[in-house]
């Protein structure tokens, strides 16, 4: 079956051109990044003792502070950071790292992916999330470079697709030297699929501050003071027209009322407004620096890497995907920093953490405005359970060091 899956990849460098192209008009691609793809490089070459995939912002978020940690050990002198869109190469120059290296993550060709290893030289290869690459895994092994999924994540969608070419599958998965599952139903499929290690570390995602007190939040703070705000994050297609229609209502009991609203995909911006402009809702942009007037609605956010700042503004947020069939976004963010969690029903991406929350009565699901109305009103006048914030925290503590404690074995 690889040779089939060469073929496909073969035809895809031939046609790869005029994908790239339309990708740049549609500021999906860095033109001046472009040869990255093709495992051409403008960075002075040297070797990276660590190199980590993680496609896009979620992953590499999650990622950060085990990076920060890495960074801090001496035996480590270079980290390689690859990732596949444009928005995760903009955060990670704001993150300022000191060791390490931002890259492209190339295309699965068999050719490239081997001149891939041999530019850069890794000693290992940790793939985030769902990240699996049949040539890049394929040659890391026959190179005995060590190969571990870490905080992996297949869903009974996923594992499906794999399964209608189950023997090659199994190639694929046979080849990686540790999985590190970040919930049961990861390890369920993980060991159907015949991976040779796994171990338990949980979820990255746990992992985080109690709060963000930088000076750009103390802005912020000021910046809202007068007003009582709420949050509706990750918010996909279609969700920001519920939000608007929730906002009116609010608006009735709550004349001071600001709803912030951070899209997952900001290069929607201007669609959200002007569909929330239908509604006669006022919007202005993170971006435009504007002072907030009394009419004043919705303030959306169109920058990436700041949710934390804004979720440290209240103490309830709907958290998006998951009013469309799209299965949710990661809550915990919100949650660690005080916040009750509103969602809808699809929240099948992260099960086991709004369970987890469910527990502690920290979240709860709807996709019926008026419900959502009575809660928020609720929450915005509660106060903030730090208890429950500790028992995140410590989970997110313990998981981190697991992790690290994983990578360490396989550290020369």
């Amino acid at each position: 079956m690889y040779f089939f899956y060469r073929i496909i990849t073969n035809f895809a460098i031939i046609i790869s051109p005029i994908i790239i192209f339309f990708r740049i008009l549609k500021g999906k691609e860095d033109a001046k990044r472009i040869g990255e793809k093709f495992c051409i490089y403008s960075q002075k070459k040297t070797n990276k003792k660590i190199w980590i995939h993680a496609a896009s912002v979620g992953e590499l978020m999650s990622i950060v502070p085990l990076i920060k940690k890495l960074e801090k050990n001496k035996k480590i002198k270079n980290i390689l950071i690859s990732t596949s869109t444009t928005s995760s190469a903009k955060i990670f120059k704001k993150l300022r790292l000191k060791k390490t290296t931002h890259i492209y993550f190339p295309l699965d060709n068999n050719y490239i992916v081997k001149r891939f290893i041999k530019y850069w030289q890794p000693e290992i290869a940790i793939f985030i999330d769902s990240e699996i690459w049949p040539n890049m895994i394929r040659n890391l092994h026959l190179t005995n470079i060590p190969i571990i999924i870490m905080n992996a994540r297949i869903t009974k969608r996923s594992f499906n697709k794999w399964q209608i070419f189950p023997k090659f599958a199994l190639q694929v998965f046979s080849k990686l030297t540790l999985a590190l599952p970040q919930n049961l139903e990861t390890l369920k499929y993980l060991k159907l699929l015949k991976v040779k290690e796994i171990k338990i570390a949980g979820n990255l995602k746990y992992y985080g501050q109690k709060n963000n007190q930088d000076h750009l939040s103390k802005l912020l703070k000021n910046k809202f003071k007068n007003f009582k705000v709420w949050c509706a994050a990750s918010t996909h297609h279609d969700e920001e027209i519920l939000i608007g229609k929730l906002h009116k209502i609010l608006k009735k009991k709550e004349k001071k009322l600001i709803t912030i609203i951070i899209p997952r995909h900001i290069n929607r911006t201007n669609q959200i407004i002007d569909a929330l402009d239908n509604f006669g809702l006022n919007s202005i942009t993170h971006s435009s620096n504007q002072k907030l007037r009394k009419d004043t609605d919705i303030y959306l956010v169109d920058s990436y890497g700041e949710s934390s700042k804004f979720y440290n503004l209240t103490n309830v947020s709907f958290v998006g995907g998951s009013i469309i069939k799209h299965g949710g976004q990661n809550p915990l963010e919100a949650a660690r920093l005080g916040n009750y969690i509103i969602s809808g029903p699809n929240v099948g991406n992260f099960k086991e953490i709004y369970t987890f929350l469910n527990n502690l009565k920290m979240s709860s699901s709807t996709s019926n405005i008026l419900t959502m109305e009575k809660i928020i009103l609720k929450k915005l006048k509660a106060k903030t359970n730090n208890k429950n914030i500790n028992k995140i925290i410590k989970i997110g503590n313990d998981v981190l060091e697991k992790n690290l404690f994983y990578i360490n074995r396989y550290l020369v």
